[in-house]
């Protein structure tokens, strides 16, 4: 059986649950559990901070986790990242007080930085020739510089929000993170297969987000153009209608090209085109 380590609560638990969910993975994300079984796959999900998932997933007491892709560079364990996950996407920055004039990454020489992150921190400086003096602390660091504690932050940031209240401001963008699902290297071969169905199920639901399904009505003569236009996964579909001079068109399209390839129908006679949501791509 596959044991799966996830946060304990927060935004990425809450993502972590929808993905299993998502791929038929019936789960209890009940926040008050320290281990659940899946009722319809061989998995049981251990809650644990998201610090303590990459050190769980090397010591081989989970074999798979989900955790930031952050937390991978600064803890350094041996695991294999299997896949990126497409959500809990995050930077980590520096940050001064709004006061600050800064002009470039040497400004950081002989200042302290309060950070989570002193590893990652500790690889960047280091490629810019910058010493600084890093103040390791665990919450709260974005009250660092107002409490005299540092003259600056290495910290996540999603929005930016939490640096304007404080009265900070993001001067380097030094790493992007996601989530990625990770595993130990020396996975048996049992759990291997495992890991292979779940694969399969992460990418089909993964492959699916950014797809649209095209329906439409074409005239015939206008056929050729239209496939032109839509590349489908292999070939669109066609079907006659009863109407003569008329067929049925459908296609998968990327979202972000869909509004774009929905002008281009129009303009060779595509009537009554109606947009579905995909729910997996199996391909």
């Amino acid at each position: 059986m596959l044991r799966i380590a996830i946060q304990t609560k927060g935004r990425l638990n809450e993502q972590s649950i929808a993905l299993l969910r998502e791929i038929g993975i019936d789960v209890d994300g009940a926040k008050r559990k320290f281990l659940s079984k899946a009722t319809n796959f061989p998995i049981e999900v251990l809650y644990l901070r998201d610090d303590d998932i990459p050190q769980v997933v090397a010591n081989g007491t989970a074999t798979l986790g989900i955790v930031g892709m952050n937390e991978v560079a600064e803890r350094g364990c041996d695991v294999d990242v299997v896949a990126k996950l497409g959500f809990g996407g995050c930077r980590i920055s520096l940050a001064v007080p709004k006061s600050v004039e800064y002009e470039s990454v040497d400004y950081f020489n002989g200042k302290r930085i309060a950070t989570s992150y002193p590893n990652i921190l500790g690889r960047f400086l280091d490629e810019c020739g910058v010493k600084a003096q890093l103040e390791v602390i665990s919450g709260s660091v974005e009250i660092a510089p107002a409490a005299g504690i540092a003259d600056a932050i290495f910290d996540i940031v999603s929005s930016g929000g939490t640096l304007v209240s404080n009265g900070l401001k993001e001067v380097e963008r030094v790493f992007e993170s996601e989530a990625v699902l990770i595993a130990n290297p020396n996975i048996s071969a049992e759990d291997k297969e495992l890991l292979e169905e779940l694969m399969f199920r992460i990418e089909s639901e993964r492959d699916s987000r950014d797809k649209k399904y095209l329906l439409m009505n074409i005239p015939t003569a206008a056929l050729d153009e239209a496939v032109k236009i839509l590349p489908a996964m292999r070939s669109p579909t066609v079907m006659p209608l009863a109407a003569e001079g008329w067929c049925s068109l459908h296609s998968v399209v990327d979202a972000a090209d869909l509004w774009d390839k929905v002008r281009q129908l129009k303009a060779i006679g595509a009537e009554g085109i109606l947009v579905l949501t995909l729910d997996k791509i199996i391909a």
